[in-house]
């Protein structure tokens, strides 16, 4: 089962406890980015680069959240995606910080911060997913997804996208 549209992962946020421990093996800057809405520097991040076809996962909770062949260059210093892997894999918030009104992104399981949306992407969609490369993990196809709530299939399962 590697069809995003016909794979159901369950958005149950995690559990107290489960949280707790997803949070404890976070390092410094991915705490910050994830937890308290922050941002890595441009052009630093590990995923900008990366061109192998896979799917990026929610660093905090594993939920996909945009697939390897949605990705392009930007040119902003962040890695940028035209569509996330599921709708319902994404919520978003109004952005008010820094003077300006964004399109805040964050993971629909865990609500970790991912970055932001903006409508200057190119076609088909007009839009551009700007992510935080620390927000995310890549499995790339063939490796199995990550199971990090233990949740079973479709998570644990290898992915072809």
């Amino acid at each position: 089962m590697t069809d995003a549209t016909t794979m159901s992962f369950d958005l149950t946020p995690p559990a107290e406890q489960q949280l707790a421990e997803l949070e404890a093996d976070l390092s410094d800057e991915e705490r910050h980015v994830l937890l308290e809405h922050g941002t890595e520097a441009p052009f630093c991040g590990l995923f900008l680069e990366e061109k192998r076809s896979g799917v990026y996962t929610c660093r905090l909770c594993g939920l996909p959240l945009f697939n390897g062949g949605q990705k392009f260059n930007s040119g902003t210093g962040w890695p940028s995606f035209t569509t996330p892997f599921a709708p319902d894999h994404l919520k978003t918030i109004r952005d008010t910080s820094h003077g300006m009104i964004r399109t805040e992104i964050v993971c629909a399981r865990c609500g970790a911060h991912q970055g932001h949306v903006f409508p200057d992407g190119p076609p088909p969609t007009g839009e551009r997913y700007c992510i935080n490369s620390v927000s995310l993990e890549f499995t790339p196809n063939g490796e199995g997804l990550p199971d990090k709530l233990r949740r079973g299939a479709p998570e644990g399962e290898p992915w072809q996208g």
